[in-house]
């Protein structure tokens, strides 16, 4: 059964830093695409980043490329989300999610595919105050 754990986040004030952490499990690891959605209040789920596991650089999305990172630890089954200079746009509710892509590479793992992730977690409140 997969399972998504996410934990971290918290407040900050405006120009602060955090991170979020995703441990996955019930499922193996390698080939997956696993990602950062965050919800705001009045808005859609949006996705801002997503990574292969097997390997590859990464995607985030325009929004946040300057100033988010997502990485993984392949040993702990874990992906990360820092978050640099917050602003409070990004006030929200992050997820993090997986799916098998239908090919390889992290090209699938965000843009259009946002949409084929299927696995969820339960969420993290992220707060930043100005």
């Amino acid at each position: 059964q997969v399972h998504l754990a996410e934990s971290g986040g918290g407040s900050v004030q405006a120009g602060g830093s955090l991170r979020l952490s995703c441990v996955a499990s019930g499922f193996t690891f390698s080939g997956k695409c696993i990602g950062w959605f965050r919800q705001t209040p009045g808005k859609e789920r949006e996705g801002v980043a997503g990574i292969w596991t097997t390997g590859g650089d990464p995607y985030l999305t325009d929004s946040v490329k300057a100033r988010f990172t997502i990485s993984q630890d392949k040993n702990k089954n874990t992906v990360y989300l820092q978050m640099n200079n917050l602003n409070p746009d990004d006030t929200g509710t992050y997820y993090c999610a997986a799916y098998t892509p239908p090919f390889s590479g992290s090209w699938y793992c965000g843009g259009i595919y946002f949409k084929r992730y299927t696995d969820w977690g339960q969420g993290r409140q992220v707060t930043v105050s100005s």
